[in-house]
């Protein structure tokens, strides 16, 4: 435990430019947790799907023009389709699945829920002993989100719940299929093309489903103020904090994502969560932190060939 904490240390422990990064880091997390309580509030209005829709159209138009991806247009034909549209695919599900469970759980638990995805992506990859303790937590940490006794006194809902860890499965898949996109070479313009797929499947049904709201241009401000805080800024931000940070401080930082989100909406929406929940928003972030630095160590030992790891031994 010594050394877990002697880690954390080290990972903030760092220069005036890596500062800065750090800066960069939580203005960009506050930015897209802001976007999503104010996405929230239209939530209220519209519908999840719509406002899901009328986000990624936007951000499509954004993310072209912020990355050039018209460059990309010629390749087109020589990508590999197939991992691109799942990572599309994901995308869209992803975004679909959070926002309606914001409609109907409290941010910081919805964004808590939510991360579990990724932090199980993560425990199935490194197999230390210091693994089963990052699994109790994260599992502690499920267990005190949900209000067993009274989930309607506690404004729970268990299909909000479903919905949120629906989404944490999305964000899964989105890792691992962009992790497969990122050998095609294409970078940014790889979340480009998913964005614009995910704006283009998600039309269709959003017309069929409430055409009026879509078409309804006095959305289309409040749309665009959600697409440049979850997207634009957010990514803005990511990369020049990634230019500063390494792997394991990103990865560290964003574990913090559950307690700004519980931030944002007691702030932005005056939800409360009881103590118990922000105990167990602790464990969700204390396990992803702890899974960060795992990996990062695992991935270490691996690079040292069998005969320097027999002399340290000595």
């Amino acid at each position: 435990m010594l050394k877990f904490i002697h880690s954390i240390v080290n990972a903030f422990v760092m220069p005036n430019t890596q500062l800065t990064a750090i800066c960069f880091m939580i203005l960009s997390m506050l930015a897209y947790q802001v976007s999503a309580s104010y996405a929230k509030q239209l939530i209220a209005v519209l519908d999840p799907l719509t406002v899901v829709t009328l986000r990624l159209c936007f951000a499509s138009i954004m993310i072209f023009v912020m990355f050039r991806s018209w460059r990309i247009i010629k390749r087109l034909g020589d990508l590999r389709w197939r991992d691109l549209l799942l990572y599309s695919g994901a995308v869209a599900l992803m975004n679909v699945l959070f926002y309606a469970s914001l409609g109907k759980l409290p941010q910081g638990i919805a964004v808590g829920l939510e991360f579990m995805g990724p932090l199980t992506l993560a425990l199935i990859s490194i197999k230390q002993r210091m693994d089963l303790l990052w699994v109790c937590l994260a599992i502690a940490g499920i267990a005190l989100l949900v209000p067993w006794q009274d989930a309607a006194q506690a404004h729970f809902s268990y299909l909000g719940a479903a919905y949120a860890l629906g989404a944490g499965v999305c964000w899964a898949f989105y890792i691992y299929f962009g992790q497969r996109v990122a050998h095609q070479n294409i970078g940014m313009h790889a979340l480009s093309i998913a964005i614009c797929i995910s704006a283009l499947c998600l039309l269709p049904f959003s017309l069929a489903y409430n055409a009026e709201a879509v078409l309804n241009t006095q959305y289309w401000g409040h749309a665009l103020l959600i697409a440049l805080l979850a997207t634009a800024i957010p990514y803005t931000l990511d990369l020049m904090a990634l230019k500063r940070l390494s792997k394991l401080s990103y990865g560290t930082l964003s574990s913090l994502s559950p307690a700004l989100a519980a931030l944002a909406g007691f702030i932005l929406l005056n939800e409360r969560i009881s103590t118990l929940q922000m105990v167990a928003l602790a464990c969700i972030i204390m396990a992803s932190i702890g899974v960060t630095i795992g990996s990062a160590r695992q991935k270490a030992e691996q690079l040292i060939s069998p005969n320097d790891r027999s002399l340290n031994q000595k």
